[in-house]
């Protein structure tokens, strides 16, 4: 088995209750299972339930082995065997960001900017929920390497490009279809061993922008730790402070990703509120990454947080039994209106890497898309493909030549005292941060691809 790449580990609408009080979303969508999982590429769409192969058992390797001398190092050189990854590059794992892009359309609806906010805090959290028990590795995407999806049903675009090898830097931009919105950012995952866990802080910036309502959301997603590295089952914890901010508006929302802690009941669990540029609570949010996101009035959310400490609050459970493979834990407090809720993954995802129905589509090649795609599309990686296809040995054969090719290139490049110079984006400055940013240049989908490297 090839042990030859950096360890890039794992970073790699509205319901409205009766009693809702304040803002009522009677209109609302929600993503469930009424809702399929189609990909496309230049208008084709299709239905992918499985993988070609299931994943490959790791019972017979120790990540412990390959760890054991790094504890408190950065990872970003440390190799891994092939085994430990999924097969999906981590621009593919990092659109997965779009599952619940619903939501995005429905913020673009909303006449009030508070209940915008809300709306767009539910995305944030929706848009990092696929992590949930994905403790495979996505592959080292190479430098330059593309990702492109398209997606009619759902009114939008990516394109994501590899735009540095050290450190590792990813950039993507979506568009909607109508002129909408954009959705853009950059991830550079930093990665520490602490002996019994791996965290990763996905540095990077998210930028939102509505363009009817002329506004703009940044925020940056919080940090990712796995568990069990040395024996156990592995499990996945998000934790920290995610802050929104539309920059036009002056609102500002604060969710807690809460950690796991002692006993382990505030596991999965995000609470927090929004408030106006006055700093006037207007909402509170509370409900887990792993399942849904509530909102209500803060007088109703104090009140019962009152009733709880006597011991005799009232909260409601929510009704799912019209969703097949929902479990839902949250105790819903009287007048909360449902913002988001996930979509129940396949019965047997736990076989295809615990993906969901949305992530299978994402290295789906259908007839006739390869000569559309850019010739750095991850697709047409030999290496991806072999895995998805359950053959470990030609995986691990293709990656080593892939990046020893890699190598070949930059030092050809060193050479000739060239640069590497990226296709798609470019380092500027974010207009409503101000902070260095990867900005998208435009002309991916002018179908012009004749300067793009041969990377595979």
């Amino acid at each position: 088995l090839s042990v030859s790449d950096p360890f890039f580990l794992y970073f790699s609408g509205l319901e409205s209750d009766e009693d809702s009080c304040e803002v009522n979303f009677e209109d609302a969508q929600v993503y469930d299972s009424k809702h399929s999982s189609n990909a496309s590429c230049k208008g084709k769409t299709y239905v992918l339930k499985t993988l070609p192969a299931p994943m490959i058992s790791r019972c017979d390797y120790s990540v412990w082995g390959i760890l054991k001398k790094c504890i408190g190092m950065e990872l970003s050189k440390i190799t891994m065997p092939i085994v430990f990854n999924e097969p999906l590059s981590f621009l593919q794992r990092m659109s997965e960001y779009m599952e619940h892009t619903h939501l995005i359309h429905k913020a673009c609806t909303l006449s009030d900017s508070i209940d915008r906010m809300q709306v767009v805090a539910a995305f944030a959290v929706s848009s990092v929920a696929s992590q949930w028990d994905r403790t495979g590795k996505p592959f080292n995407p190479l430098l330059g390497e593309t990702y492109e999806l398209t997606r009619e049903d759902e009114g939008y675009r990516l394109i994501s490009e590899q735009v540095s090898h050290h450190p590792p830097i990813s950039a993507f931009h979506a568009q909607s279809l109508k002129q909408e919105f954009e959705f853009h950012g950059s991830i550079y995952p930093k990665l520490k061993f602490w002996g019994k866990s791996v965290e990763a802080e996905p540095k990077g910036t998210m930028t939102l922008e509505l363009l009817k309502r002329k506004e703009a959301f940044t925020w940056t997603n919080p940090l990712c730790c796995v568990h069990n590295i040395i024996m156990g089952k592995l499990w996945i914890e998000q934790y920290g402070t995610v802050e929104i901010v539309n920059h036009n508006t002056g609102d500002r929302c604060v969710l807690n990703f809460k950690p796991c802690g002692m006993f382990g009941k505030e596991l999965h669990k995000v609470e927090g509120y929004i408030q106006d540029k006055s700093k006037k609570k207007q909402r509170v949010l509370y409900g887990k990454w792993t399942e849904c996101m509530y909102s209500v009035a803060p007088k109703v959310y104090e009140a019962n947080k009152k009733k709880a400490e006597k011991g005799d609050a009232k909260k409601n459970k929510p009704e799912t039994e019209d969703m097949p493979g929902v479990q839902e834990t949250i105790s819903v407090i009287t007048g909360s209106a449902l913002l988001w809720r996930i979509t129940p993954r396949p019965a047997h995802s736990e076989e295809m890497y615990n993906f969901t129905s949305f992530t299978m589509t994402l290295n789906e090649l259908e007839p006739g898309m390869e000569r559309l795609l850019a010739p750095t599309d991850c697709r047409l990686r030999p290496d991806v493909r072999a895995m998805e296809n359950g053959d470990l040995d030609t995986a691990s054969v293709e990656k080593d030549r892939l990046e020893e090719k890699q190598r070949a290139a930059r030092k050809e490049c060193s050479k000739d005292e060239g640069e590497w110079s990226t296709r798609w984006f470019r380092l500027g400055t974010n207009p409503h941060t101000g902070a260095q940013d990867w900005l998208y240049t435009g002309g991916y989908f002018d179908r012009n691809y004749t300067d793009c490297p041969n990377l595979y």
